[in-house]
């Protein structure tokens, strides 16, 4: 078990599955060999991006807009666009969509959920998003909406589902406080929390108050979820045999997926930086005035189960380097992703002349929308460097545990 751990690591590393042979069959696949059956016949609107493709990395609207079973006739984008080219929170507009010549809506621009209009006319919408099972990357948020929109105007919803990067056992960090739901955390759940975007539809479907409408609504709405084949949840990408595809300008690769998970919450207060702009996105961090040595050694003595740290330089598009830390993933099983994050800001508390979370401003709402736990900020601002970190790890690996027994209701995979 544990070499077979290090094997799939190493290839999370070194990102070499160009030319791994798919072990595993996507919704838009399933789709397919159904013969677009549950298309035929109907106007289709298409939510997706430009990681949503097929196993042999075709775009999910070119299969569907060559499929004469299926007339495709409007497409929809979420964040960073339907070309996947706008940086996060680059508000997109509507356009007509090159290669098909068909109207492109943005769902992230004056739009968040789809409006009547753009909806008229359909009779099924498709959406086919790569997630990475993190809380606060949007593209759950986007289906959340859409799947709202459609039941509202008795528009059917499909989902195309895709593997969780993470796997489907890995459910850490904390929850989500409902007052601090937002657009970066639409679902009460663990900021990691180990489901396919296809059961969390499920979940939005079943489980009242979810969606966000009202419960005739839910009712009445018409979920299909297409789903994969060949998929178990402790599959990690790497057994998948699938290519990745950037799923925005910040994750070009499995790396920067992985961790995102990992230090996507340390480095938003305070000035730690989480390789963002470098050929390390989110696996590499740094904190000014501190050596990578001083780093690597106090985050060592915090022996943090499956992670290693090694020193190395980062450089970005500029030709500017940055000398941090690397975080290496020694055993995927044992590592609860999130914990790094909030050894960082208790150290961010440390290393500053001032506590960075007691005048927080402005980002006291960017904070808790992405983190979810209000007494987390607190402890920051009343014990700083005294932050009790491993008090509040077990706390939310207890609520982490709890959700994963009731999110089994909702899975569509053993």
């Amino acid at each position: 078990m544990r070499s077979r751990l290090l094997t799939l690591l190493i290839l999370f590393a070194t990102f070499s599955l160009a030319h791994a042979a798919p072990m595993i069959d996507l919704g838009i696949d399933t789709l397919r060999q159904s013969g677009f059956d549950k298309l035929q016949g109907k106007r289709v609107g298409l939510l997706s991006h430009p990681a949503g493709v097929d196993k042999y990395g075709r775009p999910s609207w070119l299969v569907l807009q060559k499929a004469p079973q299926v007339n495709l006739v409007a497409l929809f984008g979420p964040e960073h666009g339907i070309d996947g080219k706008a940086q996060a929170n680059e508000k997109v507009g509507h356009a007509t969509h090159g290669p098909t010549g068909l109207p492109a809506y943005s769902l992230y621009g004056e739009y968040r959920k789809p409006s009547p209009e753009m909806l008229a006319g359909l009779d099924v919408l498709v959406i086919d998003l790569q997630d990475l099972g993190v809380r606060s990357y949007t593209y759950i948020s986007a289906m959340k909406y859409a799947m709202a929109a459609c039941f509202e105007q008795g528009i059917d919803v499909m989902v195309l589902d895709r593997p969780n990067p993470l796997g489907g056992l890995k459910v850490d960090g904390p929850g989500l406080d409902p007052e601090w739901m937002s657009y970066v955390g639409e679902f009460e759940v663990p900021y990691v929390y180990g489901m396919t975007i296809g059961e969390l539809a499920v979940m939005c479907k079943k489980k009242p108050g979810v969606l966000g409408v009202s419960e005739d609504v839910r009712r009445r709405g018409r979920l299909m979820v297409v789903p994969m084949k060949g998929w178990h949840r402790d599959m990690l990408w790497p057994q998948t045999g699938l290519k990745w595809v950037a799923t925005s300008p910040a994750i070009p690769d499995l790396s920067a997926a992985m961790g995102y998970s990992m230090t996507g919450l340390g480095a938003y207060v305070g000035k730690w930086g989480h390789g963002v702009g470098t050929q390390y996105n989110f696996r590499m961090i740094y904190y000014p005035g501190r050596s990578p040595e001083l780093v690597k050694r106090v985050m060592e003595a915090y022996q943090i189960p499956g992670l290693g740290f090694q020193v190395t330089e980062g450089e970005n598009a500029s030709g500017k380097k940055f000398p941090g830390v690397y975080l290496t993933v020694t055993d995927w099983d044992r590592l609860d992703p999130c914990a790094i994050s909030f050894y960082m800001m208790r150290l961010a508390c440390q290393w500053s002349p001032e506590n960075p979370f007691v005048n927080i401003g402005d980002q006291r709402r960017g904070f808790l929308i992405h983190m979810g736990d209000p007494a987390w900020l607190e402890e920051l601002q009343t014990r700083g460097a005294n932050a009790r970190v491993e008090m509040f790890l077990e706390r939310w690996k207890q609520q982490a545990e709890e959700f994963q027994r009731q999110s089994r209701a909702y899975w569509l995979y053993q």
